[in-house]
């Protein structure tokens, strides 16, 4: 990470038929922040829905040869990346999937070269870029791409942290995927980060079962048996904290998660719905094992409320927020 006084914070708005420019454009005019943000978007759609919710919002553009300076409310810097197609609210255009993703690709490079210090990304709509002849199922395998880097990817929200052994998978090749490899790569990302990043010196990782009732002894499965357990045991070995294979349907009891630094869910939508029923808005997806760090919202594109200004911005809020934390952790 740079060594400068004020973080940079790089923004990708996402899919742009959707909430993210607008919701960029609320954090802009509401939240005065210690980083500077830089948007990496077209100023021409951020100008059209600030304008659309009735906001008055300064576009500067980005010049890294400048020093860094807080954000203020009212004013956004802009790094241009122009979009293919005029972008209309709720209505998605295939022709844009190219920029969102090359809005991914500048801000991560960005990154990594130290012209910004983390990166916050908004929603993409992941059909609508395969639609247009990309093969791209998620932010976390692009950023894994680009970087060069073996991604965990970790939901956080006040009280409760959930990673997960495997992402966007159809439910099928879940345990084609779970190898006691990879396995033994999340854990050991997961503690790394965990102490690193998020100051947890000795992390506890309950770790959940991949079938119903962690497998019932093999007679729901031989998951447990043949691949979790024994890469527990091996990593018990050297001292670290697990607890596990439990059963996901009582690893979430409010007794195990006060003994808990992190719950490990085997596939993505295990523990998902429990960290985003407990605080949707302010969930923040985390992804580990980068050598930048990178925050995202919990939330999809919402294209039934583009446009409308009923669009919450606070997830990009958390996201932020948890990026800076990172930001200061790393610097001490």
């Amino acid at each position: 990470m740079s060594s400068r006084r004020i973080p940079r914070v790089a923004i990708t708005p996402g899919e742009p038929a959707g909430i993210g420019p607008e919701i960029c454009v609320q954090v802009a005019c509401e939240a005065d922040l210690p980083a500077e943000l830089v948007a990496i978007a077209d100023p021409k759609l951020l100008g059209e829905r600030a304008a659309a919710l009735g906001r008055s919002l300064e576009l500067d553009p980005f010049d890294d040869a400048a020093s860094a300076t807080p954000h203020s409310r009212g004013s956004l810097r802009v790094l241009p990346v122009p979009l293919s197609a005029p972008a209309i609210p709720g209505l998605l255009d295939a022709r844009n999937a190219d920029y969102v993703v090359r809005t991914i690709s500048v801000a991560c490079d960005g990154c990594l070269s130290g012209r910004f210090d983390a990166l916050v990304t908004g929603p993409v709509h992941k059909g609508v870029i395969n639609e247009a002849g990309a093969v791209f199922t998620g932010h976390t395998e692009l950023l894994a791409e680009r970087c060069r880097a073996f991604p965990v990817m970790m939901l956080v929200a006040p009280g409760l942290r959930v990673a997960l052994a495997t992402t966007h998978l159809p439910l099928s090749q879940v345990s084609v995927h779970l190898t006691p490899e990879r396995l033994e790569r999340v854990i050991r990302v997961i503690i790394r980060d965990l102490s690193s990043r998020f100051g947890v010196p000795e992390p506890r990782i309950l770790v959940c079962g991949l079938n119903p009732h962690a497998g019932e002894g093999g007679h729901l499965g031989r998951e447990e048996i043949e691949v979790i357990e024994p890469v527990l045991r091996m990593l018990r070995a050297e001292g670290l904290a697990l607890v596990g294979p439990v059963p996901a349907d009582t690893a979430f009891l409010p007794d195990r998660l006060q003994q808990t630094d992190a719950v490990l869910a085997m596939y993505h939508d295990q523990g998902l719905p429990v960290i985003k029923h407990l605080g949707f808005g302010q969930t923040v997806n985390v992804t580990l094992g980068l050598p930048i760090i990178r925050t995202s919202v919990d939330h999809g594109t919402a294209l039934d409320l583009a446009g409308s200004g009923r669009g919450e911005a606070g997830s990009l809020k958390a996201a932020i927020a948890v990026a800076i934390d990172l930001l200061q952790g790393a610097r001490r």
